[in-house]
């Protein structure tokens, strides 16, 4: 029997992924810092993810910024990414989607949102999510869930882009999941680190106490109040 595949390049055909970083939010439960500018092991959080995103082979990241731009801008400007600014970022999360899905370009079969506060996630995480997007079947998008609760980040069609930015500015991602559960593939897993993101000093003690490891503030925000 001959080799099904010619040419190599396994049992799926090369896929081109986009990414939407979202950054852009106040940080009002933590004093009002940039939540992905806490450090662990010295490494901003926010350069974690792109270093995640990169090492599963992403072809394209937009980060969304609002509060905290010019912070977080100088934190990431060494990495190929497009920096856009979402100009109402108190809006809600959908409108920062909405502002990174419009500055991708059109050329991809899949688009993940991400968010920049995710301490946990790495390479192997993201490889495993688009691994489950692979073999979603006719699902538009694919949710890891951990013990029965949805987790970040997320990965969806580029068709479902367009769907998007055709509606309503607030008809994207948890709202469109809820609305179309038909074309939801949820991924089940055990893995908490999709779960795992810094909101409240809750949050921050409840990491340490869980991981051992500490999220510390850089020096020039360590005293903000």
């Amino acid at each position: 029997m001959g080799c099904i595949l010619k040419g190599g390049g396994g049992l799926y055909a090369r896929m081109v992924i986009g990414a939407v970083l979202l950054a852009a939010g106040a940080g009002s439960r933590l004093g009002g810092r940039p939540k992905s500018l806490l450090e662990l092991g010295g490494v901003p959080l926010i350069r974690r993810q792109l270093i995640a995103l990169s090492g599963a082979g992403v072809d394209e990241v937009v980060v969304v910024l609002g509060h905290h731009a010019e912070a977080i801008e100088a934190a990431v400007r060494d990495f190929p990414v497009t920096l856009v600014r979402n100009p109402s970022p108190d809006d809600g999360q959908a409108s920062s989607v909405r502002t990174g899905l419009q500055a991708l370009s059109t050329r991809l079969d899949a688009v993940i949102v991400a968010l920049a506060d995710q301490p946990m996630i790495n390479a192997q995480d993201i490889t495993a999510l688009i691994g489950a997007f692979k073999k979603r079947g006719d699902a538009s998008m694919v949710v890891p869930r951990v013990a029965g609760e949805p987790g970040n980040p997320v990965i969806f069609e580029a068709a479902l882009r367009d769907e998007w930015l055709a509606g309503e500015a607030n008809a994207a991602c948890r709202r469109w999941r809820d609305a179309h559960p038909e074309r939801v593939r949820w991924f089940d897993t055990d893995n908490v680190r999709y779960r795992v993101d810094i909101d409240t000093p809750e949050d921050l003690a409840g990491f340490t106490a869980r991981t051992g490891h500490e999220l510390r503030w850089p020096v020039a925000l360590a005293t903000a109040t």
